[in-house]
C-alpha cells in the first residue's frame, strides 16, 4: 500500500475516532451526560429496583462463606466433639437453603430487569439516531461518509449494548462485592484480614498498569475496526466502478492490511489481558498462601476456630474475582463512553437548513409556484464562491431550462430551490415568502426534485409510486402511471404493480425505473418540479418517453430543468445559460438561438454530435 492511501485512510478513522481518547472521561462531557440522562430518565423505576436487587443479591452472596463457618464451628466440631451440635447445624443448612434460593431469586430477577431496561434504551437510542440522521441536511452526507454512519448504527450502538448487557451486570456487583468484602474480612479477622491486603498495593500498581497500556491499545483497536468498517462500505458501495477498473485484487490488498492491523491491535490487547489476570490472580494466590500459613498456626494453636479459617478463604477467592471482573468491565466502559460521546455528537448535530421559529411559520393550502432568486450569493466552501448576487424572477407554471458547461452553478441553482442548502446571502422566496419561513414538511409538498438515478427502495412498483403520496389509493397510483407513460411496461411486469423492484430498482431499466419516479412525483402534485439530469442515463427511445411524460408533468407547474441533452431543453419556455455562477444568457430558445451566443454555440455542438 502507498503512503498516501495509507495516510488518507487513516485520517477518515482519526476523524471518526478523535473522541475515543477521551477514555471513562467521556461520561463527564455534558452532551454525553444530557444523552445518558434522556435514556435512563423514563427507567428510573426499573433501574431502582434494580438496584435493590443487586444489593440483596450480592450480601446474599457474601453470605455463603460466613454460614460455612458457623457449620463447621457450631455445627460439625460440637458433633464431632460429641457435643451435640446437629441441631445447630440443620438450622444453619435451612438458612444456606434460603439464602441460595434468594440469591438466585434476586439474580434472576436483576438479570430480566437490566436485560428489559438495556433493550427498551437500545430501542430508544436507534430510533432516535435513525430520526436524527433523516432529519439532517444533504451537507451533513456530502463530508459525513457511509462507512461512518454504518459504524454509528452498528459499532457504537453494540458498544453500548455491551455496557448495558454485562457491564450493568458485572459492574455493581464486583463493586457491591470488593467493599462489602473488604468490611468483613476486617471484621471476621483483623490479622488474617491484614495479612491479605499486604498484596493489595501491588493489585492495584498492576491494574494501573493495565488501565494506562489498555487505554493506548485500546485507541489502536477502535482505529482500526473503522478503517475495515469504512474500507469494507465503500469498497462494496462502489462495486460497480470496483469491477469496472478490475480494482478487486488492490482492494483486497488494502483490506487484507487494514484487517491485519485489527488483528495486531486485538493480539496485543490480548497479551496485556494474559499478563493483569493471571497476575492477579497470582497475587491472590500468595495472598491464599499467606492466609493458610499464618492462619493454619493460629488454628492449630488453638487461637482460631477452623470454621473461620475457612470462611476467610472462601472469602478470598471472591475477593480477587471481581478485580479481575473490574478490567474487563473497564474495556467495556471504554468503548461506551467513546460511543456515547460519538452519538450525542450526531444527535445534537443541527441541520444547515433549521426548521423555521414557531412564529415565523408560513403554511397555505395551495401555491402558485413562483421563484425568485433576491440577489443571492452562495459557497460550499469559503474560499470558492458558486454563485455570487444573483437576481432571477420565475413565474408561476414557466418551464425553465438550466443549461451550462459542467461546475457552471445549474445543480446549485436546484439545490437552493430545494432548499437542500440555504443562500450565504439573499434569499430563495416562493410565492414572496422566504423559504427559510417554510416548514419542511410544506416546502417538501410544494417543491419536488426528481434526481439523476431517479431512486427506488427495495418493494413493490406501486410503494415506490406511492412514496411520493404516502395514503394514495391503488387507483391515484394506476392513474399516475398511466398519465406517464409507465402502465403498460408496469402491467407487462411478472406481478404488474406489486412487482418486487429490488434494490435500488435492479429489475427495472434505467428509463423504466425514471418513469416510475416521475409517476412518483407527478403523485405528489407538487407546485414546483426540479428535474436534475432526468435523461442524462438513458437511451434515444426511453428519452422521447419521458420527454411525453415531462410534457404531461409540467402543466401548470413551474418546473426547472436541468440538461446536458439539448434535446430534453426544447419543452422549455425559457432557457437560462449558466457559467461560473452568472446567467450569461436569458431567453426563449428560439430567441436565444436568432441571438448566436452561448446557446446557439451549445446547440449547433449538439446537432454535430448526434449527425
Amino acid at each position: 500500500m502507498t503512503e498516501t492511501t495509507t495516510d488518507a485512510w487513516r485520517g477518515v478513522a482519526a476523524e471518526d475516532e478523535e473522541e475515543v481518547g477521551a477514555s471513562l472521561s467521556s461520561f463527564l462531557r455534558k452532551r454525553s451526560r444530557r444523552l445518558l440522562g434522556s435514556l435512563i430518565g423514563p427507567e428510573k423505576t426499573r433501574i431502582i429496583a434494580g438496584t435493590v436487587l443487586v444489593i440483596v443479591n450480592a450480601v446474599a452472596g457474601m453470605a455463603t462463606p460466613l454460614l460455612v463457618g458457623l457449620a463447621i464451628d457450631r455445627g460439625i466440631a460440637p458433633a464431632l466433639r460429641g457435643d451435640g451440635g446437629l441441631g445447630a447445624l440443620y438450622a444453619i443448612i435451612a438458612v444456606f437453603a434460603v439464602v441460595q434460593a434468594v440469591e438466585a431469586t434476586t439474580l434472576r430477577s436483576y438479570l430480566r430487569i437490566t436485560g428489559l431496561v438495556g433493550e427498551r434504551i437500545l430501542f430508544d437510542l436507534r430510533k432516535r439516531l435513525f430520526g436524527g440522521f433523516q432529519g439532517l441536511s444533504v451537507a451533513f452526507f456530502e463530508k459525513y461518509t457511509s462507512g461512518r454512519v454504518i459504524a454509528r448504527l452498528t459499532n457504537d450502538i453494540e458498544a453500548l449494548a455491551d455496557l448495558l448487557n454485562t457491564g450493568l451486570v458485572t459492574l455493581p456487583t464486583a463493586l457491591l462485592q470488593l467493599f462489602g468484602i473488604t468490611v468483613v474480612l476486617l471484621v471476621l479477622d483483623l490479622p488474617l484480614a491484614l495479612v491479605t491486603l499486604t498484596v493489595f498495593p501491588f493489585v492495584v500498581a498492576l491494574t494501573w498498569w493495565f488501565r494506562n497500556r489498555s487505554e493506548v491499545v485500546y485507541r489502536k483497536v477502535r482505529e482500526a475496526v473503522a478503517l475495515v468498517i469504512i474500507h469494507f462500505t465503500e469498497s462494496l458501495g462502489g462495486i460497480r466502478a470496483v469491477h469496472s477498473f478490475r480494482r478487486e485484487a488492490r482492494n483486497q490488498e488494502i483490506f487484507e492490511d487494514f484487517n491485519g492491523r485489527y488483528r495486531d491491535a486485538n493480539l496485543e490487547a490480548v497479551r496485556y489481558q494474559s499478563v493483569y489476570g493471571p497476575g492477579v490472580a497470582l497475587l491472590g494466590d500468595v495472598a491464599v498462601f499467606g492466609v493458610l500459613l499464618y492462619g493454619g498456626s493460629r488454628v492449630l494453636s488453638g487461637a482460631m476456630p477452623i470454621g473461620v479459617l475457612v470462611s476467610f478463604l472462601l472469602y478470598m477467592r471472591q475477593f480477587f474475582q471481581p478485580m479481575q471482573e473490574l478490567s474487563q468491565v473497564y474495556n467495556i466502559f471504554q468503548a461506551a463512553g467513546a460511543a456515547l460521546e460519538k452519538l450525542s455528537g450526531v444527535l445534537e448535530e443541527e441541520s444547515s437548513v433549521p426548521e423555521p421559529a414557531p412564529e415565523r411559520e408560513v403554511r397555505r393550502p395551495t401555491w402558485g409556484g413562483a421563484i425568485s432568486f433576491e440577489d443571492v450569493s452562495f459557497s460550499y466552501r469559503r474560499d470558492t464562491p458558486i454563485l455570487e448576487h444573483l437576481s432571477l424572477e420565475i413565474p408561476h407554471g414557466q418551464t425553465v431550462a438550466l443549461v451550462g458547461p459542467t461546475g457552471a452553478g445549474k445543480t446549485t441553482v436546484a439545490r437552493l430551490v430545494s432548499r437542500f442548502y440555504d443562500p450565504t446571502d439573499g434569499a430563495v422566496t416562493l410565492d414572496g415568502v422566504d423559504l427559510r419561513d417554510l416548514p419542511h414538511d410544506e416546502l417538501r409538498r410544494a417543491i419536488v426534485m426528481v434526481t439523476q438515478e431517479g431512486f427506488l427502495f427495495s418493494g413493490s412498483v406501486a410503494d415506490n409510486i406511492a412514496f411520493g403520496k404516502p395514503d394514495a389509493s391503488r387507483e391515484e397510483i394506476e392513474h399516475a402511471a398511466r398519465v406517464v407513460g409507465a402502465d403498460h411496461f408496469i402491467r407487462e411486469l411478472p406481478e404488474g404493480y406489486d412487482t418486487d423492484v429490488r434494490k435500488r430498482g435492479g429489475r427495472l431499466s434505467a428509463g423504466q425505473r425514471q418513469l416510475v419516479a416521475l409517476a412518483r412525483a407527478f403523485i405528489a402534485d407538487p407546485s414546483v418540479i426540479i428535474f436534475d439530469e432526468a435523461t442524462s442515463s438513458i437511451d434515444m427511445p426511453s428519452e422521447r418517453l419521458i420527454q411525453r411524460a415531462l410534457e404531461v408533468i409540467l402543466r401548470d407547474r413551474t418546473a426547472f430543468i436541468i440538461a446536458h441533452r439539448l434535446a430534453t431543453v426544447e419543452i422549455a419556455d425559457r432557457v437560462l445559460v449558466i457559467d461560473h455562477g452568472r446567467v450569461l444568457e436569458d431567453g426563449s430558445p428560439v430567441e436565444l438561438l436568432r441571438l448566436g451566443g452561448r446557446w446557439a454555440a451549445l446547440q449547433e455542438q449538439w446537432e454535430e454530435s448526434i449527425a
